[in-house]
């Protein structure tokens, strides 16, 4: 093993890891044996995983010490990462988090083929509800997905998986998906950060978009810059409508450099959907407790709720309606669970031009009312959730509608900006009186990334929280 500490190095980060496996302080093998203990150990309890590639990680380190040895320099070489279920690995079957598929996959995404050429090596496959349907991370198929934090709590989901892994440090960094919140949840309730990108801005290939363009893929991380080296591997080349030009410098600088002073907005009003949300007075008070570091640190910040308007009514139609989709196209849909077939049917009950209007006019609309606050602030502050994480098996057993409802009420910050296609973060917050990790979202204009790398870095350097590390580690 390296003469650093294990546990130290395997919460250093990919891109510290990566600089060490350049400079010859670690070997790509020692790394990929390091987490394959560690996922032998703890994963057991976590659940994190579907599959883990242990032979063939191994080879894969030792392709990457001849690289090394050879005087290539690739930005993640060496450096372990993990995929979430609901992308394409070459050989394997792609399940979505379900039994429903039986075809492996020809190649690999595009993301996953990008992130290899960058050297890194892929160890396993991430756990995720059903078609990636819930903030919460359990499966009749799979089981249980939990919170290294707290084992009976919930690392939310849909990438939960990815977020009990990374905050285990079972990985460095894994891959995540989100279409109503599936990276930021999951951030939020594991103390980790966790930036949904502007749609367009990550390729989803051979995919054009998900569930009708609300979904994107980007990464679970422990800091600002680990997150931003993976978007510099993985960013460019999308065919989706909207795609933001390229950043004009890489997103590691953005991370590395100053915001500047910028005009901040903040607000706890949620939009409603079918009942109104419910949120703590946990997460009011950190999205309060950032407000007054933000301003010590020399922001302007000033209260500003969005024009919310109705909406819900049009996320409501556009999520149901791309989970509508996703179902149809299951190969087997009779191998799914009653609850994921549910939501099928409460989407098919929608006509089609609600949810196309949904997606077209309803959309330009929402966003021009709601956008408008960007045009005197850069950013806008906003908890992620209703509270801490959840406890486990939250709605078991509990069908679609009334698991859809319930969802909605506690996450409702998150989809508008799946909806309109805004970049938006969960930065950690600190910890609760119980020990759960806190955690504050902000968004910023579309396409400007950059900004909130900047921003979130500046707040990782005053309050940092990668040192701390949950129960199960």
């Amino acid at each position: 093993m390296p003469s650093v500490n294990g546990d130290e190095l395997a919460f250093a980060g990919a891109a510290r890891q990566a600089e060490m496996v350049r400079a010859g302080e670690v070997s790509p093998k020692e790394l990929v044996q390091l987490y394959l203990e560690r996922i032998a150990r703890l994963d057991p309890e976590l659940n994190a995983f579907r599959k883990v590639f242990a032979e063939k990680a191994m080879l894969e380190a030792e392709q990457a010490e001849a690289r090394v040895r050879a005087g290539e320099e690739r930005p993640l070489l060496g450096v372990p990462v993990a995929i979430k279920d609901e992308v394409d690995v070459a050989g394997e079957i792609n399940t979505h988090g379900t039994d429903a598929f039986t075809e492996p996959a020809k190649t690999d995404s595009e993301m996953v083929r990008r992130l290899r050429e960058a050297g890194a090596i892929v160890v396993g496959l991430t756990l995720l509800p059903e078609l990636a349907i819930c903030g919460f991370s359990e499966s009749a198929t799979y089981g249980v997905t939990r919170n290294p934090w707290n084992p009976q709590r919930t690392p939310g989901g849909s990438s939960g998986g990815s977020g009990s892994a990374v905050a285990a440090g079972l990985v460095p960094i894994a891959s995540a998906g989100d279409g109503a919140g599936s990276i930021r949840i999951p951030a939020a309730s594991c103390g980790l950060f966790g930036l949904k990108v502007s749609r367009g801005r990550v390729p989803l290939d051979p995919q054009l978009e998900g569930w009708g363009g609300l979904a994107v893929e980007g990464c679970l991380s422990r800091s600002v810059l680990d997150t931003a080296l993976w978007l510099d591997v993985v960013s460019g080349g999308s065919r989706e409508p909207e795609a933001p030009p390229a950043p004009e410098r890489p997103f590691v600088e953005a991370a590395k450099a100053s915001p500047g002073k910028l005009k901040i907005a903040w607000s706890t009003l949620a939009p409603r959907a079918a009942l109104p949300p419910t949120v703590d007075d946990v997460a009011k008070g950190a999205v309060a407790d950032a407000v007054d570091l933000l301003g010590g640190l020399g922001h302007d910040v000033s209260q500003r709720d969005p024009e919310w308007g109705y909406i819900g009514n049009n996320i409501t139609a556009r999520f149901l309606g791309g989970v509508a989709e996703t179902v149809r196209e299951v190969p087997h849909p009779e191998r799914l669970e009653r609850r994921t077939r549910g939501f099928g049917r409460l989407g098919g009950i929608l006509p089609r031009s609600l949810y196309e209007k949904a997606r077209g006019e309803g959309r330009a609309a929402d966003a021009a009312r709601v956008n408008a606050i960007f045009d005197d602030h850069d950013v806008l502050v906003t908890p992620v959730m209703g509270g801490t994480a959840l406890p486990v098996r939250r709605w078991e057993g509990k069908g679609a509608l009334q698991t859809v409802l319930g969802m909605s009420r506690f996450y409702p910050y998150c989809v508008p900006w799946n909806h309109l296609g805004n970049p938006a973060m969960a930065v950690p917050a600190g910890f609760s009186a119980e020990g759960m990790p806190l955690s504050i979202q902000v968004i910023g204009r579309h396409g400007e990334e950059a900004t909130l790398l900047s921003l979130a870095a500046q707040l990782e350097a005053e309050r940092p929280w990668a040192d701390r590390r949950p129960p199960i580690s």
